[in-house]
Formats: structure tokens, C-alpha cells, sequence
């Protein structure tokens, strides 16, 4: 299907969701959801007009055309200001859509015979619709900055990877998995980048308007700690709040998260400087992830909980072997071989189990510090034993919604063994999908399946 035809093809969808509305108040939930669903349909279809229309002006208004540039004869400077100017869009934007209709267009060789475009898989999930314009250029711009590390088989292993595995995520997951590929693509350029942003970690401070501004910049290495004891703080405040008797008390609990954080940020200044108080931090962790045979070989990347970029195997190495953060090694088929100083503590060791194969909340990816450990089968209800098979991560507001709204939740296990290995799959109850179809959650959305 050509673009254009998918593009009419996306109106027609979302004329026929909308018949019958004056507006969107006259829609039912569910034709809301479709309505939702169309608009993203035809949104990447118009960015698929976009790139492909945006690599056509590109060619029009190349250097060597010289004063015959389409763009310069419009009184544009270059096929992006033109872009944006007819477009309305930003001239960022633009630039975007030229980078990946550059990208994803058919090529010609000297001679004039057909070549395929340089990421033909990124072009074939634009045209199918199933691929936005910004998921592309993240995909796009981290392939070229591997293609001479990599090489061209790899690249191309990783572009199928990323086309597969990114349809259907939002945006912000499509980040994240991008830049786990690039650590696997790419794994001797992990130190090197970490080395450029420890150079460049830095924190100001100065007052306005009667307020002490703070603005920090860190590397993951310095971040980790940091972020799981602000999060571990948040989570204990708010578990506070729900055990207070009377929500609506004079004195109750009622700052915002960002309130929350820079009382935390606060309260540990002041127990380095003396407080004797306990600070409660709700059992937060750093956990960096480890695979064995990279640890002996002093290759490839690590992971930290909560952070989406990879650290070197040195990094790694030198976070283990500070204190108050745990080194989980792992084996084949991501089985946990070693939890650090903490594996004589059970129940801690089931949790951060659980934590390695959720990653967080199984079912919207909060961290794991704004996490519980929840029974799928019900430990009073249906007597479901307390073990790691019975057991999923998730965040209140999840918990709440899986319980209320009718969702199920399977563990698909991988193996025999008892582990922390499989994937966790949410059933949608009928009313929300008629044909229950399971979507996949936990840690496994982010698995490069190479």
C-alpha cells in the first residue's frame, strides 16, 4: 500500500469512528478508545507522507543545485526552514523528517539502477503504519552512530530487532529500548560515552525570589544512589499517608511528589551532618545487573534499576563494591547465580527476584522503589503460596486497577527450574478487549531478542 493510500485509508477509519458525534462528548468509552486508536493511525500515516514528501524537497534543494535549490527559489535557506515554514511545524521537526525520509528513500547508484533504502526495515514499519516519524529518527540516529563500530550485519540484526519490538510501545519505552540495542550493538562505546558524561556532571546552586535553586547533572554512576533513596523517601511517605487514620485531618500529609523529593533531598543533608534519626527510605536499593561471562570478560554493559543507560563493566565493578549496593549476576536464560551481601535475607531475595524479572511495575514501569510484591492468587481468598510463580510487581494505582477492573495475570515460565526466569502476561477482561488479548509486561518488553 502506498502512503498515500494508507493515509486515506486512516481517514476513513476515523470518519467512520466519529459518525453519528456532534463532538467528542456525544462518544461512548469505548468508541473513545477507537477514536484514540484511529488518531494514532492516522498520525503515523501523515508522518509517513511527511518523510517521504520531506526526502523529495530534500533532493530538490541539494547544494549543487545552486540557485535552482527548490528551497532557495521558495526564499528558504535550506529544505528544512521550508518544511516548517509550510508546514507549521518547528524547524526541529522538519530536520527530523528530512533525516528519515533521507534515511528510509529508495536509492540509485551510478548508473541509475534501483537500490534499497539505507534502513528499508524502518521504512517498511513507516508504510505499514505501525511506526511513527519520532520512533524512526531515534532508531535511525542510533543505527548511524553504530554503523562503523558494528557493521552492516549487525546493524541490519539491530534494525529488525528495533522495528519488531518497538510496534505498539509508547514513545518514552521506544527511548528506553533504543538504548539498551545500542549497548548490545555497540558495547566497547559504553565506556568511552561514560566517560564524557562523568566529565560533565556538575551541580549549581543559587538563590531567586527568596528560593535556593539547585541544578543538577550526573552520570548514572553518581545518579544511582541518589534516585533510589528520593524514590525510596517518596515511597515512604506515601505508604505513611495511607496508614494515617484521618486523610483529612488539619495535619495530614498533603505535599505533592515534587514537594516530597526536595524534603528528602533535605532530610539526608541533615543526617550527614548529624541527625541521628533513622531515615526512612522504604528498603531502597541500588541493584546493578550483571551476565556472568561479562563480568569475566570484562565486556559488554551492566544495568542499574530505575536508570534507563547502560554502565561499563567498570562502572559496575566499582558501584559493587560500594556500599549499600547490590551486584546481581546473572546466568543463561537470565537466571539470578549471585545476590551480593543480601541473599541470606529470604524475603528481600524474592523481592529483588521479582524486581529482575518485572524490572519495576509488570504492568506501567514505574521503578521498583514505587513498588509492592503482590499475590496474583490471593494469599486469604484463594490460598495462593507466597513464592516467586504466585508473585508480580506492581504499583499501587495498578494494583488497584487489575483488582477493580477484572484483569488476569499469567506467569509464562521459562523452564522447570524456580527461578526468577519467565514473562508476565496481562489479560484485558472482556469489556475492555472481547478477544482478551494477553499484553506482554515486565522487564521482557525491553529483551533484545537477537
Amino acid at each position: 500500500m502506498s502512503t498515500l493510500a494508507g493515509l486515506h485509508e486512516a481517514m476513513s477509519r476515523l470518519d467512520e469512528a466519529w459518525s453519528g458525534a456532534h463532538d467528542a462528548g456525544d462518544l461512548s468509552r469505548a468508541q473513545l478508545v477507537v477514536m484514540s486508536q484511529a488518531i494514532g493511525l492516522l498520525q503515523r500515516r501523515v508522518d509517513a507522507v511527511h518523510v517521504e514528501v520531506a526526502a523529495r524537497v530534500a533532493h530538490e534543494s541539494r547544494p549543487e543545485l545552486g540557485a535552482e535549490s527548490l528551497a532557495k527559489q521558495q526564499g528558504y535557506r535550506s529544505a528544512a526552514a521550508l518544511i516548517a515554514a509550510t508546514t507549521g511545524a518547528s524547524t526541529g521537526d522538519a530536520a527530523r523528517w528530512v533525516k528519515v525520509g533521507g534515511a528510509t528513500a529508495p536509492r540509485s547508484d551510478l548508473s541509475g539502477a534501483r537500490l534499497p533504502a539505507r534502513y528499508p526495515r524502518v521504512r517498511e514499519g513507516l508504510c505499514a503504519g505501525v511506526l511513527g516519524a519520532q520512533a524512526a529518527a531515534m532508531i535511525i540516529a542510533m543505527l548511524d552512530r553504530c554503523r562503523v563500530a558494528a557493521g552492516v550485519e549487525r546493524v541490519a540484526e539491530a534494525e529488525r530487532i528495533l522495528t519488531e519490538a518497538v510496534v505498539g510501545l509508547p514513545l518514552d519505552h521506544v527511548r528506553r529500548l533504543v538504548v539498551r540495542v545500542e549497548a548490545w550493538l555497540d558495547p566497547d562505546g559504553v565506556e568511552p560515552k561514560e566517560e564524557e558524561r562523568r566529565a560533565k556532571r556538575s551541580l549549581t546552586m543559587f538563590e531567586r525570589g527568596g528560593m535556593l535553586h539547585l541544578n543538577a547533572r550526573l552520570d548514572v554512576e553518581s545518579a544511582a544512589p541518589i534516585v533510589a533513596a528520593i524514590r525510596g523517601f517518596v515511597s515512604a511517605a506515601f505508604a505513611a499517608r495511607n496508614d494515617a487514620p484521618d486523610t483529612d485531618a488539619p495535619d495530614a500529609d498533603r505535599r505533592t511528589v515534587l514537594m516530597i523529593q526536595a524534603d528528602a533531598l533535605a532530610v539526608f543533608c541533615a543526617h550527614v551532618l548529624g541527625c541521628e534519626k533513622r531515615v526512612p527510605v522504604a528498603g531502597a536499593t541500588v541493584v546493578v545487573r550483571i551476565r556472568a561471562e561479562d563480568l569475566e570478560s570484562g565486556t559488554g554493559s551492566a544495568t542499574v534499576d530505575g536508570l534507563d543507560q547502560p554502565v561499563s563493566i567498570g562502572a559496575a565493578r566499582r558501584m559493587a563494591a560500594g556500599g549499600g549496593i547490590i551486584p546481581c549476576v546473572l546466568g543463561g536464560d537470565s537466571e539470578v547465580l549471585d545476590w551480593g551481601r543480601e541473599k541470606r535475607l529470604f524475603t528481600r531475595a524474592q523481592r529483588l527476584a521479582l524486581v529482575e524479572r518485572d524490572g519495576g511495575c509488570a504492568m506501567c514501569g514505574l521503578p521498583p522503589e514505587m513498588t509492592k510484591a503482590h499475590h496474583i492468587r490471593w494469599w486469604k481468598r484463594d490460598h495462593g503460596p507466597t513464592d516467586l510463580a504466585n508473585g508480580v510487581l506492581l504499583c499501587e494505582t495498578c494494583h488497584h486497577r487489575i483488582h477493580d477492573n477484572g484483569w488476569d495475570i499469567h506467569i509464562e515460565r521459562h523452564g522447570h527450574g524456580h527461578g526468577s526466569g519467565g514473562r508476565v502476561w496481562f489479560l484485558p477482561p472482556p469489556h475492555v478487549d472481547p478477544a482478551r488479548t494477553p499484553r506482554l509486561g515486565g522487564r521482557a518488553r525491553f529483551d533484545i531478542a537477537a
